[in-house]
């Protein structure tokens, strides 16, 4: 059985898995999030058939790819077999042309139940990209501020665990912010699957009232932060982290003084950064102090001279927030704002 289906439809179907029929590049460009790359052309075998497309004609490129891809059909095929046995199939190339047009028709022979996306992965980023630009956010956010070192992600995490529409925007975007922001992270994701990631997110929790995440700026490392959402953001509910110095110096040490070795080259790179709001003085004190093994003086000194600076906001409790938290527990914390939401939204 083959059947077209729409993005829509697709992303409705719950557990379907997504099988990326494109080459290598393009997926790794970009895809629907979780789906399985089978090439039917690797990047080696798409640029040959494309060149023969220009040069010779499509009838001769069309040749050329039956050629390649004909020994790879039973492989393919058999690997959608075994998926289709768990749980529904989408299969898409980047049109939804030939590549998945040719796999489901030999599917559909084989006996192989799968869906065929619609128009293919130009269908999902027209989605992707009405959903996060071109429509208002149609709920309040919320919006947790804070010094660094708070516990921000961390009680995000525990509100997501607990239910509720939370979004670490940070942890999709491969970047805590500032210049030392994507020190022991993997690397950033680019514009389009940072895009793809958010928009599953936001899309799994529609049926709630209100979309909570941490305050940030436009821009978050390499990615930009869609205008709908930043403009909610911007309007939304104001709710305060604090917690003690001597605490949020632990949190940060668990980044900068875990594994030194391995971040070293990063601290020192974000310390350069830093010589034109610092100067020349301060930031040499703090790659001697990060160099001797001192961390926590490191630490220290980088929240009082630069982080808290930057950002200007209370260190306590302050009437200028709907709900002030303080972090020393970060569950304890979490559940209050748990309870927070459940009060305003029901």
């Amino acid at each position: 059985m083959k059947k077209d289906i729409s993005t829509t439809e697709a992303l409705k179907l719950g557990n379907a898995v997504f099988v990326d029929l494109r080459s290598e590049d393009e997926h790794n460009e970009a895809t629907i999030p979780g789906a399985i790359n089978l090439p039917l052309f690797n990047n080696q075998e798409k640029a040959v058939i494309a060149d023969v497309y220009r040069n010779v004609g499509p009838s001769a490129a069309r040749f050329l790819g039956l050629e390649i891809s004909a020994p790879k059909l039973p492989s393919i095929v058999g690997q959608l077999s075994e998926l289709a046995h768990k749980q529904p199939v989408v299969i898409f190339c980047w049109r939804g042309g030939m590549r998945s047009e040719s796999i489901a028709t030999v599917c559909q022979l084989m006996g192989v139940p799968v869906y065929r996306l619609e128009d293919g992965y130009k269908s999902y980023r027209k989605e992707v990209y009405r959903s996060l630009w071109q429509t208002p956010l149609q709920r309040e956010a919320v919006v947790l501020h804070g010094l660094t070192g708070v516990g921000k992600t961390e009680v995000i995490g525990i509100l997501k665990e607990n239910g509720a529409a939370a979004v670490d925007l940070e942890g999709l975007a491969g970047n805590r912010g500032s210049v030392f922001g994507g020190i022991d992270l993997p690397a950033a994701p680019n514009q389009k699957r940072f895009e793809s990631a958010l928009a599953s997110e936001v899309w799994a929790t529609e049926g709630f009232p209100y979309l909570l995440v941490e305050c940030e700026s436009r821009k978050i490392g390499r990615v930009n932060l869609p205008t709908p959402l930043f403009d909610a953001m911007s309007r939304g509910r104001k709710l305060l982290l604090y917690d003690t110095l001597e605490n949020r110096v632990k949190r940060l040490n668990n980044i900068y003084a875990n594994n030194p070795e391995k971040v070293y080259n990063g601290v020192m790179r974000a310390l350069d950064c830093l010589k034109d709001r610092l100067g020349k003085s301060m930031v040499e004190k703090l790659r001697g102090r990060y160099q001797a093994g001192d961390y926590e003086s490191f630490t220290r000194d980088l929240l009082t001279y630069y982080y808290d600076p930057l950002y200007r906001y209370p260190s306590g409790p302050d009437d200028a927030f709907e709900l002030c938290v303080d972090t020393g527990d970060a569950r304890s914390a979490a559940m209050l704002i748990l309870e927070y939401l459940k009060r305003v939204y029901g």
